[in-house]
């Protein structure tokens, strides 16, 4: 089981590209979940979700986890930890075993992890992170959700075996360590930020949700409840601040300020008339700034968002999942909060398009409930379902505590 601190914490922390969030959350006695601290910095050291200076993503990581521990008033000494780069990858495999007693038992579908994890192919330099049973068969009959209490002889089940690059991963743990924390588990950032935002419908309809963040664009696809289908794509809202920055000779900081407050991926007809004031690159006195129409800086920004929804298409497409999911597409992430991306993306993905907030949980202000928290939402719901514990009557997502995945999903990542 994922430990806890002391009194009961659970610590998760989804290090991105541009910002490092850290939740503590606890357990209460009618089984919802509070959040007792919570923290979010500005991250330094890392480039499209994959640390390139550890003493810099170290004081990064110190300083969230720090603030976050102030307001639990305890120590963190365990998190469990997103990972949205290192080229995450998802290898369905088949895997079969016979049954020699009368009804199909635990022992049986550990015997089949067991097969999958030894037998499934990982692209190179891969490390597994994630075994996820998708769908069991028992003589042939497909369909079933958990064999366990069936009678049948042979028992089959299609795995998903999701990976990440071995470096990137190591890397992430040296990173913590240096910080004083054990690494309970990595989560692939798309798969944690699904299981933050997603409704049980939208998983067991079919849904792909795109999480926008500030250096990659982190695709998961959920079928029947389970997660088939992982991608990250080397785009993100740091792609577009820094466009603006070089299209308008202008500084990064300010290039950031221009596209919150005045930026859109659509054209609106007042563009034309709206005049932005450009501070230049270099020049330590605004008054020998330029003037540029709206309408310039939304010709910035539009090709670059065009270009990744169409690279989200043609992974979707590539994927083979992209008719399964129906038209359904889900996004979130802080990027995705830029004016006329959800237009965008409809128009390009010929989806609908529903923009998603994290799941409500206790103490979990207005400030840090937006979408760029999904991802540490869902880390705490990850750690929680393994202990059997989620809010009662919140919109539920993602695998049952009690189904198979909670019984022996842990178990094997412990054991293998």
């Amino acid at each position: 089981m994922t430990k806890k601190t002391r009194n009961g914490l659970i610590a998760a922390l989804d290090i991105g590209t541009t910002k490092v969030s850290c939740f503590v959350a606890r357990a209460q006695k009618d089984q919802n979940i509070e959040i007792v601290g919570l923290s979010h910095q500005i991250a330094n050291g890392l480039r499209r979700g994959v640390i390139v200076d550890m003493e810099a993503a170290e004081k990064s990581i110190r300083s969230a986890v720090h603030v976050a521990e102030e307001m639990a008033d305890d120590t963190i000494d365990s998190v469990i930890v997103s990972l949205s780069g290192g080229h995450p990858a998802a290898t369905l495999h088949d895997v079969e075993t016979n049954v020699h007693t009368q009804k199909i038992e635990g022992l049986d579908i550990m015997r089949l992890f067991s097969q999958a994890r030894s037998q499934g192919q990982l692209p190179k330099d891969h490390v597994l992170l994630h075994t996820l049973p998708t769908e069991f068969s028992i003589n042939g009959e497909s369909g079933v959700r958990d064999p366990r209490g069936m009678a049948g002889d042979r028992l089959s089940v299609r795995m998903n075996l999701v990976s990440a690059n071995s470096s990137t991963v190591q890397n992430l743990k040296t990173c913590l360590e240096r910080c004083h924390l054990s690494v309970e588990e990595e989560v692939v950032s798309s798969y944690a930020t699904g299981l933050g935002c997603l409704v049980e419908d939208e998983m067991n309809l079919g849904c792909c949700v795109v999480d926008m963040g500030g250096g990659t664009t982190d695709l998961a696809v959920f079928i029947d409840g389970s997660l088939v289908y992982v991608d990250s794509i080397a785009v993100g809202g740091s792609q577009v601040t820094n466009d603006i920055s070089r299209g308008l000779n202008t500084p990064v900081a300010h290039a950031e300020r221009m596209k919150t407050k005045f930026g859109s991926c659509l054209p609106a007809p007042s563009d034309d008339h709206e005049i932005l004031r450009v501070p230049v690159l270099g020049e330590e006195d605004d008054a020998e700034g330029t003037t540029e129409s709206r309408s310039t800086l939304v010709s910035i920004i539009q090709p670059r968002l065009e270009e990744t929804f169409e690279l989200v298409r043609e992974r979707l497409e590539h994927s083979g999942f992209d008719k399964a999911i129906g038209r359904q597409v889900v996004l979130t992430g802080g990027a995705s909060q830029l004016r006329g991306v959800p237009e965008l993306a409809s128009r390009v993905l010929s989806k609908r398009i529903r923009l998603a907030r994290p799941h409500h949980l206790q103490g979990l202000a207005d400030a840090t409930s937006g979408p760029e928290f999904s991802t540490c939402v869902g880390l705490l719901k990850y750690a929680f379902e393994k202990q059997g514990v989620w809010p009662t009557g919140s919109p539920q997502s993602g695998p049952d505590p009690n189904s198979l995945f909670g019984k022996f999903g842990h178990w094997f990542k412990q054991n293998f």
